[in-house]
């Protein structure tokens, strides 16, 4: 039986990494530092998982001659930037992908649980799930793994790992949905079969290991684009086609 959903948040939930580029940039502005990150910049530190992180890296690797100056002024600046963040997530500048919010209100009445696993810190979860989800991000998900909680960052399988123990399900009774090839590894090695959603910086990527790969969940009369693996019904991804094709791995 199919009892659980587990989402990554950024570029799966929404597309969230350019709001999170203009956030840093701000900030960066804000401490009086020149950087600016381009989207070309941000495709490439992205293979850094988590903000905390990938900032510690630019510093080490772009900024090396300041790193020692640099680095008691870290904490500041990441905190200033997901301060950024979440103001313009509720200024209603990031709304959720095509059949998220579907999806998640099939599951909520089809009884099937529902969690985030996700590398990105828990203010900036929660601060997107109230914006978009009306009764708040407890009322809708059963657990939150967020970055800040787990050991190991992506694709380390830590934070799927969490977000399993906390609903009580094993991995063979779950989904997770992923957009990148560290994600798809992540929910990979912590034994869930990934559905893998192309975002706007992933496009690169190799989707190898999820079972289906396509462009986003599709609506009604707005159907996806396959790309590889499974293809669901009329282009978009249902409980219903889920749990049918749940059923037929098991058969």
């Amino acid at each position: 039986m199919l009892r659980a959903l587990i989402f990554d948040v950024d570029g799966t939930l929404a597309e969230t990494e350019d709001l999170h580029r203009q956030a840093f940039n701000r900030a960066f502005s804000e401490m009086g530092l020149d950087w600016v990150w381009s989207p070309a910049t941000y495709a490439d530190l992205l293979s850094v998982m988590g903000g905390k992180e990938r900032l510690a890296h630019y510093v080490e690797t772009e900024q090396a001659a300041n790193a020692d100056a640099l680095r008691p002024h870290m904490a500041e600046i990441h905190a200033r930037k997901t301060r950024i963040y979440g103001d313009l997530v509720e200024a209603g500048q990031l709304a959720l992908r095509p059949g998220i919010a579907r999806l998640v209100a099939e599951a909520k009445a089809g009884g099937v649980r529902l969690a985030v696993a996700t590398t990105t810190s828990r203010p900036n979860v929660d601060r997107l799930l109230a914006v978009n989800f009306r009764h708040g991000s407890e009322a809708v998900f059963d657990a939150i793994a967020s970055g800040d909680e787990a050991e190991r960052k992506k694709p380390a399988p830590d934070v799927f790992t969490l977000a399993l123990e906390r609903l009580g399900v094993a991995p063979s009774e779950a989904i997770a949905f992923e957009d990148s090839a560290a994600g798809i590894r992540s929910a990979r090695d912590a034994g869930l079969p990934v559905i893998a959603t192309r975002s706007r910086y992933t496009e690169s990527h190799r989707l190898e290991g999820a079972f289906s790969a396509i462009s986003d969940l599709g609506e009604p009369g707005q159907p996806h684009r396959h790309i590889d693996g499974v293809a669901w019904p009329d282009g978009v991804v249902t409980l219903a086609a889920l749990q049918a094709w749940y059923a037929a791995r098991g058969a």
